[in-house]
């Protein structure tokens, strides 16, 4: 199988997680002779340097000409002064709605390994697996008109009901591969999007009667993530609550450094760690690769179709975390602290064990 991948390493860390994560992408395609075609872009204030714009066309177009793209993060501070289109984090906005990745896949887990890495008592995040599926091209990121004065600004939120019925059978289809209960969030006692949002949902529902539905506002759903996150399994959301409830989930994950994600459902899959481009710690060795390890698993398995290597590269985290490495920024909760490019190398050498073992396996 052949796959070509668009590698958009971005701005601070993301050059340091992204490399760790194609290295890891490359020895799990390679183990079982896909052919995995890369090619790096610019992106982002990295472009705006070299290009003059964030999103350049050239970008654009090997992205809408790809089978997937590999993000690793944008922002800058030398671009805070720019007026908001020219703004690294629009070009993600604009890639997103080109590529129409309508809907963000953010897994967040308690790792048995992180425990201890939590805010959390032990027994409150034990089994903790959440998925959050946030719609990610509608509601006040993409509303228009908006508008900023020296006295006001104003953004508008808006949903169709086209737009949330197909991320709701994204959601629903998730949670029927999973536990089968899927939590719907909105705020519908104030909002009118919210309204429509829950009457497109239950009109959703009535094709997996095999899904138990239940409606949450977002202020209890914020609650009960915050006190008890073995609750839940699928959460459904729009864009500004997704972004806000998958950025809390880090809590019980360890770190906002160990969650990845998915954008899918449209022409192309992007898939990026959850976390931003931290300039303050690019070129340490301090940022986590976990996340962006996770998403080029995400990307196998979404893009790819290939849920096998997908699990390996999920499982040689796992035995590395449970070997006692922990990524940086963990390195303190019981276990070894590795850098960025020390983690990478174990979980790239964890593969190959698993690997040399299925084959083995396979050979028999």
């Amino acid at each position: 199988m052949r796959i070509n991948v668009v590698v958009l390493p971005g701005d601070g860390i993301g050059p340091e997680v992204t490399a760790q994560a194609l290295r890891v992408l490359r020895l799990a395609a390679g183990a079982f002779s896909h052919d995995l075609a890369c090619r790096e872009m610019d992106i982002g204030a990295a472009a705006i340097r070299t290009h003059g714009v964030a999103l350049p066309e050239s970008t654009l177009q090997a992205c809408l000409a790809a089978d997937a793209v590999l993000l690793g993060a944008v922002g800058d501070p030398s671009c805070d002064d720019l007026p908001h289109v020219q703004r690294p984090e629009t070009a993600l906005l604009t890639l997103r709605r080109r590529l129409d990745a309508f809907a963000n896949l953010r897994p967040a887990r308690t790792d048995a390994a992180l425990i201890d890495a939590t805010p959390y008592r032990p027994e409150m995040v034990a089994g903790a697996d959440v998925l959050i599926v946030r719609e990610l091209l509608g509601g006040l990121y993409y509303g228009e008109p908006r508008g900023l004065s020296a006295h006001e600004g104003h953004n508008t939120m808006r949903y169709t009901r086209d737009e949330v019925a197909r991320v709701a059978r994204v959601a629903f289809a998730q949670a029927r591969q999973r536990r089968g209960r899927l939590t719907s969030v909105d705020k519908a006692n104030v909002l009118e999007t919210s309204r429509l949002w829950r009457q497109t949902v239950d009109d959703v529902a009535a094709s997996y009667p095999d899904v138990q539905l239940q409606h949450m506002y977002v202020d209890a759903c914020a609650m009960r993530l915050a006190m008890e996150p073995t609750y839940f399994d699928v959460i459904l959301t729009e864009n500004l609550f997704g972004d806000i409830l998958s950025d809390q989930a880090a809590a019980f994950a360890g770190s906002i450094g160990m969650l990845p994600s998915a954008a899918i459902g449209g022409r192309v899959g992007l898939y990026e760690p959850v976390h931003g481009s931290a300039p303050d710690i690019a070129g340490t060795g301090r940022a986590n690769p976990c996340g962006a390890i996770r998403s080029a698993a995400m990307l196998l398995r979404h893009s790819g179709g290939m849920p096998r290597e997908a699990d390996l590269i999920d499982d040689a985290v796992r035995a590395v975390l449970e070997a006692g490495i922990r990524p940086p920024g963990l390195g303190s909760r019981g276990g070894r602290a590795a850098s960025t490019s020390e983690f990478g190398h174990a979980v790239s050498h964890a593969l190959e064990e698993l690997i040399d073992h299925q084959h083995a396996y396979h050979a028999v």
